[in-house]
């Protein structure tokens, strides 16, 4: 288990938990939520706990189950979840200077439980990989401390939706508390002029695609912001240092 006694004991662990601790229950509302419309979409209790053991990925979760509920092909449900999690490929991308250090199993560990909050809390955080061992394990105990209260909350409170599905009445209007948690989310992420741009291209995009089959439509917008964001890339100003500003 990544939480070794040199990273639970490391002061950098107990800043990582306090830093995500406002967002904690963001993260347990945005879980219950999830967990709730799992069952509520007809998937058994079996298969909803091993969705949220091994998905992890609220976002991802909450796009495939409408598909899995129209009985959509495979292809569509995997390429709907590949699409709305390909940002941790960016993630893991720019976080990998700061893991590569670590053994493989490590690695794996991390990239399962790191998500959005703690992976901008960590970059805000650490601007630069450490330079040496005990900077390098500074550095994994505040990700792992970040990443320890984001995923209890996460599946705490999905355990429970599941498990208080069946008694919580749809009038509660849980889907739109999750609509709210997402937007929450998204607005924390909102850090950047291009982050903004992007998510309002997307949004423009899904509305304009609502009419596709299968919820293609997020598929499309997520598809539309990227190239976007891609092509901007390429013509960000060069400062004097030869690096893009």
């Amino acid at each position: 288990m990544f939480l070794s006694p040199k990273l639970y004991r490391h002061p950098e662990f107990k800043i990582g938990l306090r830093e995500l601790a406002p967002q904690a229950m963001g993260v347990a509302a945005w879980g219950l939520m999830t967990g709730v419309a799992m069952v509520k979409s007809g998937m058994s209790i079996f298969e909803s706990v091993f969705m949220t053991l091994v998905v992890f990925a609220g976002s991802s979760q909450l796009a495939s189950i409408p598909l899995i509920v129209a009985g959509a092909p495979a292809w569509v449900i995997l390429a709907t979840g590949f699409c709305v999690n390909l940002r941790f490929v960016v993630f893991s991308l720019h976080l990998r200077p700061h893991l590569i250090h670590l053994p493989r199993w490590e690695r794996l560990m991390h990239a399962y439980v790191t998500a959005d909050i703690s992976y901008v809390l960590f970059t805000k955080r650490f601007h630069q990989p450490g330079a040496t061992p005990e900077q390098r394990r500074a550095q994994e105990a505040y990700l792992a401390g970040s990443d320890c209260l984001n995923w209890s909350s996460w599946m705490l409170a999905s355990l429970i939706g599941i498990a208080l599905a069946n008694w919580i009445p749809p009038a509660w209007g849980l889907g739109f508390a999750g609509i709210l948690c997402l937007v929450g989310v998204q607005c924390s992420l909102a850090s950047s002029r291009l982050r903004i741009v992007s998510a309002a291209v997307a949004g423009v995009a899904a509305v304009v695609a609502y009419a596709l089959p299968l919820k293609l439509n997020i598929v499309v917008a997520i598809a539309v912001a990227v190239v976007l964001c891609l092509t901007l890339e390429r013509f960000k100003p060069v400062n004097a240092t030869g690096a893009q500003a």
